[in-house]
């Protein structure tokens, strides 16, 4: 069974990755406006009546925009955490109680063809997660607004193929922002915010040894860092530490705008 992943937008104005195998199709996160998503999924020939639900990884809008829109409009079920879907009420908006599905931070549970594992990590909302999703025999997994790197997100992600991974900010540009209080920015850099260039290349670098093949860096800030300074950031490390871009992995942009690279498992 193939497993096809994608992400559709990402980027501190607004995420959603679709993730397919057989006959399930699911959307982690819905944080654009139904519209923009419908046209995005339009755009890698996937008709949104089609998907089977959507898996919040936590309330913040730029996660949740258009799950309420989407749910109600194509009757999906939505999965999170009690604490999330306390939390994103006002934005989703009303659910019927049948399209809540509840789970358990840290326990799998399974979507048709899908397995997904939910794993806590480090970030200022109610009780945020990412996940690992498996089918048949490949996983996939998406870690972003994540402060730090601890060891159990490690220990979840470690082994998996293919990922987007947060490169949120560069330094420099963050610190030098003169539209951003530094409330603000300490709020960013603290261990309940986001990842940096520099933190997510070394992220990679460990992960890439565990067996991690293909990646996407995912949702920079459009005020504090570039593709270029994420990228180069990135390879960078790899390269000074043997890894070779091109032949051993390949590194990737998650857009903010556009839909990014499809990847399809053998």
């Amino acid at each position: 069974m193939k497993l096809t992943f994608c992400s559709l937008f990402s980027s501190s104005s607004g995420n959603a990755i679709f993730v397919s195998a057989g006959d399930t199709r699911v959307l982690i996160d819905a944080g654009m406006p139904g519209r923009a998503i419908e046209n995005a999924l339009r755009t890698i020939d996937v008709l949104p009546e089609t998907l089977s639900a959507i898996c919040v990884t936590h309330e913040h809008t730029d996660h949740t925009k258009g799950v309420g829109i989407l749910s109600r409009k194509y009757h999906l079920p939505v999965y999170a955490n009690e604490r999330t879907f306390q939390a994103m009420a006002r934005t989703v908006g009303e659910l019927p109680k049948w399209d809540r599905r509840y789970f358990e931070t840290g326990e799998d549970f399974y979507i048709g063809d899908m397995a997904l594992h939910p794993f806590p990590i480090s970030h200022d909302a109610a009780e945020p997660v990412g996940y690992r999703i498996y089918a048949g025999g490949t996983s996939v997994a998406v870690a972003t607004d994540m402060g730090k790197m601890t060891k159990a997100v490690f220990n979840a992600l470690s082994g998996t193929q293919v990922m987007v991974l947060e490169s949120n900010y560069d330094p420099e540009l963050l610190m030098q922002n003169p539209h951003y209080s530094l409330y603000l920015k300490q709020r960013i850099r603290s261990a309940h915010g986001h990842l940096s260039n520099d933190d997510s290349a070394r992220c990679l670098l460990e992960l890439y040894n565990t067996g991690l093949r293909h990646v996407l860096l995912g949702h920079l800030s459009q005020e504090n860092n570039t593709p270029e300074l994420a990228l180069s950031t990135a390879v960078n490390a790899l390269a000074e530490n043997g890894v070779s871009p091109n032949e051993d992995i390949t590194v990737d942009i998650a857009w903010r705008d556009r839909v990014s690279r499809m990847f399809v498992s053998d």
